[in-house]
């Protein structure tokens, strides 16, 4: 473990049990899942009857795969709580269940950081770019900022919007923005707005609305630049997620003190984790590069 690295531990709706030979076991509320990962290449901890007592598995089929439920349970209408917020839990074709554990140690630091600044009387406007279902939003929301949340994908959008719902928020200060990013935020730019928290969380690859493609090795960097043009002389702070196996956290960190120099704050980086529950080991699950003030 190294300064920077955030780790996060079992919940009462989630842990993550056992991982290896290219899989992970996780607990969502009350249902087991199996599904992929690349970063677990170690051998598993708990014996093969474990594991096979999942309540859904995901299995690849081509580019995309498919869930193979083993309980009676709808997962549909399943929700989970995560770091104090609770998600509409989706059993998706992509292996995901629309929300990740692991940025639970962002959205307390979050909190905590516009907490501060809402008691001393200050306004806290927040733009979240590549938003997915809303976690970092919520907990934007919770601590009194207003949030901007924005996403190419209107499913993502939708799931948010019963996010929001489900945690008592839609009443709340906030704008839910199907859209390209980077069209966003020329607008935004030519609007002169200013924002002092953005939070981003890019695909290494995607498209827009209208089919814009998006890669990471050629659009970061000059998007991040053209993302100093919303932020004050001196931001609360800025956070950039990542998820691919190809960089470095620390890859991260000098794109973003490259594109941002000249914007006042400390820089730091990290990978996060997601601690077993059954063992001391720890599974990355992602990096981050984060400026503050």
């Amino acid at each position: 473990m190294q300064k920077g690295d955030l780790v996060i531990q079992k919940q009462n709706d989630y842990e993550l049990i056992d991982s290896g030979g290219g899989e992970k076991l996780e607990r969502f509320n009350n249902i087991i899942l199996r599904r992929p990962e690349a970063q677990a290449i170690w051998q598993k901890s708990l014996p093969e009857s474990k594991w096979s007592s999942a309540s859904a598995v995901f299995s690849r089929v081509g580019a995309t795969g498919n869930w193979k439920v083993h309980t009676t349970e709808n997962t549909d209408r399943l929700s989970v709580e995560v770091g104090g917020l609770s998600f509409n839990l989706r059993l998706l074709p992509s292996k995901h269940t629309g929300v990740f554990p692991e940025q639970s140690s962002h959205w307390s630091w979050l909190k905590s950081k516009i907490e501060a600044q809402v008691l001393e009387g200050k306004k806290v406007e927040v733009l979240n770019l590549f938003a997915y279902t809303g976690g970092a939003t919520m907990a934007c929301l919770q601590a009194g900022a207003e949030v901007c949340h924005v996403d190419a994908s209107k499913f993502a959008v939708d799931l948010t919007d019963k996010n929001l719902q489900l945690n008592k928020l839609r009443d709340k200060p906030v704008r839910l923005i199907v859209d390209d990013v980077r069209k966003f935020i020329e607008r935004e730019i030519k609007r002169g707005k200013k924002y002092d928290v953005i939070l981003l969380d890019p695909p290494v690859y995607g498209k827009g609305v209208k089919n814009e493609v998006w890669k990471i090795e050629e659009d970061l960097t000059p998007f991040l630049k053209r993302i100093t043009k919303l932020l004050p002389a001196k931001p609360l702070a800025v956070i950039l997620n990542g998820y691919s196996s190809i960089y470095s956290h620390k890859t991260y960190l000098q794109v973003l003190s490259g594109a941002f120099e000249g914007v006042e704050g400390e820089l730091c980086s990290g990978e996060l984790f997601i601690k077993e529950s059954e063992s001391n080991r720890i599974l990355p699950s992602g990096i981050y590069a984060r400026l503050e003030n």
